[in-house]
């Protein structure tokens, strides 16, 4: 059974050209094989979990090697992680994160579409400006690329902390139709449909709440939501969304925290690499979001279609579907009880199924991506 899983997830990889010849398309999928069963992706861990004959020094100077020459198309990448995304309008967020990687500083900016309450990245980018926040033109060629890829008509949201502000950014959102929905700084004044303007103390000095449509801030006309927080912060969040709806689109933000959560202490150790090149940790974030990707869609089907995740008093599931389809992969993989398989026979006519699907709208982004 642990091979009839292999195999399923390798046919996905062979059908979408990550890499042209045979030999890359098989490590593609070994490796990203190999990050699922060990939980890691230090570069010997991995290796312990290929399928070869081959000594661990030698599976790792292989390794060494594709990351050394080995250059991912994007693009392709891109419509291949779609693929594991919902059909219909997509909630996407963008946002920077720094992460220590020993004495390197790694500064990644990055847009993740929301699914069942996680993250899965899209595209992405390692900045090099001495950990600096983005800037408007970092961002515009990411969504750019997303707009080709999926156009604007799937877009429900693009969502972002107190770094993605600004009269060009928000400009560029706007003359492309793209929903929008962006936490601001409290220092920012809003110009009100009378031309008076305030600061944000100012119009909360009487209530802790308020809701303000059509007017001014960044010099772009939007609706504005202010709250004062129980710890004497405020939340501000400008957008185009109605005042009083902002606050429910600006939580979906928290699907990229989860990401960032599951490809680290959560999920596969992302912080354990001891990588020092952007290049090639940009390259491994490939393996980590395809892995996620697999994932989140194993256990979402498991769920439908074998057994449903428990739900406990409070109301959450004691598993998410990324931890879920995590666990079951694995499970299989160490091809263990009878139970256990039979669970299995009946999921991996669901998994094929669910190739086959992907497959084929994989074919029909290939023909609009041209």
């Amino acid at each position: 059974m642990k091979n009839i899983i292999v195999s399923k997830i390798k046919n996905l990889f062979l059908e979408i050209p990550l890499a042209k010849n045979l030999a890359r398309q098989t490590f593609i999928s070994e490796f990203t094989l190999g990050v699922i069963k060990s939980r890691n992706v230090q570069f010997k861990e991995v290796g312990l979990h290929f399928t070869t004959d081959s000594k661990v020094e030698s599976t790792e100077r292989r390794i060494q090697a594709f990351f050394k020459d080995f250059d991912f198309d994007y693009q392709q990448v891109a419509i291949l992680l779609v693929m594991f995304l919902p059909n219909g309008k997509l909630s996407l967020s963008i946002d920077r994160t720094e992460w220590d990687f020993g004495t390197y500083q790694c500064n990644i900016l990055m847009v993740v579409a929301r699914h069942d309450g996680v993250g899965v990245p899209i595209f992405w980018d390692l900045l090099d400006n001495k950990s600096g926040n983005s800037n408007t033109q970092n961002r515009k060629e990411l969504i750019s690329k997303i707009i080709l890829l999926i156009g604007v008509d799937r877009i429900s949201v693009i969502v972002g902390d107190r770094e993605f502000i600004g009269h060009e950014w928000f400009k560029y959102l706007k003359d492309n139709n793209i929903p929008f929905c962006m936490r601001m700084p409290k220092s920012h004044l809003i110009t009100l449909r009378n031309t008076n303007i305030y600061s944000v103390t100012e119009l909360l000095s009487t209530q802790t709440e308020r809701y303000y449509q059509d007017c001014m801030i960044d010099g772009v006309w939007c609706n504005v939501m202010l709250k004062k927080l129980p710890d004497g912060d405020f939340l501000i969040l400008a957008g185009s969304f109605p005042a009083k709806q902002l606050g429910g689109f600006y939580r979906r933000r928290w699907s990229i925290e989860v990401f960032f959560q599951t490809a680290k202490g959560r999920g596969f150790n992302l912080e354990n690499t001891h990588l020092k090149s952007s290049e090639k940790i940009k390259k491994l974030l490939v393996f980590v979001s395809i892995a996620v990707g697999i994932c989140i869609n194993v256990g979402k089907h498991h769920h439908k279609k074998v057994q449903k995740i428990k739900t406990k008093k409070h109301g959450y599931k004691s598993n998410s579907f990324f931890r879920k389809g995590l666990d079951i992969l694995r499970e299989g993989f160490r091809n263990t009880n009878k139970g256990f398989m039979k669970i299995w026979e009946e999921f991996l006519i669901i998994f094929t199924r669910w190739i086959q699907i992907q497959l084929s709208h994989y074919q029909y982004l290939t023909k609009i991506i041209g």
